[in-house]
């Protein structure tokens, strides 16, 4: 039973995948919900870097590179690992560019603002995005909509905190998540190995390890864990 950090780690590296909810894991599968961990021993927003998990989706960037982590499953927070990594892009990517899947209709203007500002300025926080694409206010809930259609499609992730920089070059304020575009997250390998699978390959292999981890997992949700959407 996972009881902390190192625990969710090691757990997380043998299951490949995760929601990241640990009350609602959509009837597929969450490492946080009783059937995998100790609730008695897990505290949510406590600040413990140790036992609450909310803190675990910083550290895991943070301290490792082979955990992803972003709003990739019912568009809402979730985990995947380097290995699984190119499975779940054979199944949502299938071989396209973000650019194909813009000039298929798959994306809105906004995600095409969002990922052309990150794949030019390299890793941002959202605070640098929405300041460097020209997105305001009035653009809150679209903004919000197309950035996480970009990780549901596996174009961009989560990878790390920053604060708001004063003129003095001091940081201030809450820290904002910051972004950057999955391949600049994740080595050539990765994406190599994504393109030797097909998406029927995929969707077994993630079927397949899903049922295991849950014999009870719902079937219509895991085709919508499978290739988001």
């Amino acid at each position: 039973m996972i009881r902390n950090f190192s625990e969710f780690c090691a757990e997380l590296l043998k299951t490949g995948f995760s929601v990241a909810s640990g009350s609602n894991d959509e009837g597929v599968v969450s490492l946080l919900t009783p059937r995998f961990s100790d609730h008695a021993a897990l505290a949510w927003h406590t600040n413990d870097p140790d036992t609450d998990p909310w803190e675990w989706r910083v550290r895991v960037l943070d301290e490792r590179d082979d955990i992803a982590y972003g709003k990739m499953f019912f568009r809402k927070a979730g985990y995947i690992t380097r290995e699984w990594y190119p499975t779940f892009l054979a199944a949502r990517r299938d071989g396209q560019s973000f650019e194909d899947a813009y000039a298929d209709g798959l994306y809105s203007q906004n995600a095409k603002r969002i990922f052309e500002t990150l794949s030019e300025n390299g890793p941002l926080p959202m605070h640098e995005i929405k300041s460097r694409g020209g997105f305001h206010r009035e653009d809150a809930s679209r903004f919000e909509k197309a950035l996480t259609d970009l990780q549901m499609g596996l174009f961009i992730t989560m990878c790390g905190q920053r604060q708001k920089i004063s003129k003095t070059g001091e940081g201030y304020g809450w820290a904002s998540m910051m972004y950057c575009t999955v391949e600049q997250f994740w080595p050539q390998p990765v994406f190599d190995r994504a393109a030797s699978v097909s998406p029927k390959e995929a969707e077994a292999a993630i079927a397949e390890r899903v049922n295991l981890l849950n014999p009870n997992a719902d079937q219509k949700n895991l085709r919508r864990f499978i290739y988001g959407r």
